[in-house]
């Protein structure tokens, strides 16, 4: 198989030209990017990463980044919007410089696959950089680059991921660089996890400048959670509400008696069921039990765990209740939804 360098021969630096202008004395040498799509690839989180590399040299007017688009066996790749990215071919091997990123979204899974496994091995084994984009990290798990290392990916996909690799924790952040593995949460993440690559090669001036141009207001590392703090996200004043909703979140495995829960909270059961009805219009043990169905449906979706497994991970005593439940709070039955992953409608599919 060619090298990266032969299959896109007449590929280089993109450069384009731009009302905006700021100077990078001393560029050095161009530096090399590969990102690797795979079936499902998030397109907003794919464009998020490179299209800061290119403000980049559009604001220089330098060559500072170079980018190959490629895939495992080339040709168009259908993003999850059902909008394909044309790709070439990987090659046997990287150039040692290059930073090679594995790009994909849902099914996690497709990360995964051997040949994209092997590649990332091969480049780190040798030096190279490696990174994962959304639910990249999957790959990167299966290449065993994690062991001892802080990483992330998307939060929707974190469950899913910590059933199939309990070895691994991620962390919440939007971006994780520990050594040669970067990793991200994707989306506007990606552009986080640039613009921190470009304060490190070419200074905090020009990464503030290319935020500037992405429109965004905050630097990168301000906020580095992936998302907002429960109370945030439910727009909760009550640090009681906000505490119990968390310690819920952390046994949806194990749940907890409500009386264990009133007790550990220093208040009475009945306060608790008041304080629940009043602000989120369930009873405490409705939102306890919502909560766990919507991990169930989560892991239903993200990952290939059995009924079973997924029965017990989210605290149920059989998969029959689990169902019942679960088709109480969605509509249909666990089996029905797993039965439907992954179909399009049919004028979705294929070339755009």
């Amino acid at each position: 198989m060619a090298s990266i360098d032969r299959i896109l021969p007449e590929h280089g630096p993109l450069v384009p030209e731009g009302a905006a202008y700021f100077p990078v004395p001393n560029p050095g040498t161009t530096r090399n990017y590969a990102f690797v799509l795979v079936p499902g690839f998030t397109l907003l989180a794919f464009s998020s990463a490179v299209e800061p590399l290119r403000i980049a040299n559009q604001l220089s007017q330098c060559p500072l980044y170079r980018w190959d688009v490629l895939s495992e066996t080339g040709g168009p790749v259908a993003s999850s919007s059902g909008i394909t990215v044309g790709t070439a071919r990987l090659p046997e091997a990287f150039n040692r410089d290059t930073r090679a990123f594995v790009c994909s979204g849902n099914p996690p899974s497709a990360a995964g696959k051997p040949p994209i496994v092997a590649m990332l091995q091969r480049h780190h084994r040798f030096g190279g950089m490696v990174g994962g984009i959304c639910t990249g990290a999957v790959a990167l798990a299966r290449a065993g680059l994690l062991k001892d290392r802080r990483f992330t990916l998307h939060w929707e996909n974190q469950p899913g991921f910590i059933e199939t690799f309990p070895q691994f924790t991620p962390t919440e952040n939007r971006f994780e660089a520990d050594g040669r593995v970067m990793t991200c949460g994707g989306g506007a993440a990606s552009t986080d996890m640039m613009l921190s690559v470009i304060a490190n090669d070419h200074g905090y001036d020009l990464a503030t400048m290319v935020s500037e141009m992405c429109l965004r207001t905050v630097m990168a590392g301000v906020v580095p959670e992936q998302r907002s703090s429960i109370a945030a996200v439910m727009q909760l004043r009550n640090p009681l509400l906000a505490g119990l909703i968390k310690t819920m979140n952390d046994h949806l495995d194990d749940p907890i008696l409500m009386r264990d829960l009133a007790r550990a909270a220093g208040y009475s059961r009945r306060h608790l069921e008041r304080l629940f009805l009043t602000s989120l219009g369930k009873s405490p043990g409705e939102f306890y039990r919502d909560l766990r169905l919507d991990r169930g449906r989560n892991l239903l979706i993200t990952t290939d765990m059995t009924l079973l497994e997924i029965s017990a991970a989210c605290g149920f005593a059989s998969v029959a209740h689990f169902s019942k439940c679960f088709k109480d709070r969605f509509g249909a039955a666990p089996t029905k939804l797993k039965q439907g992953i992954g179909r399009l409608p049919r004028d979705s599919r294929g070339p755009v």
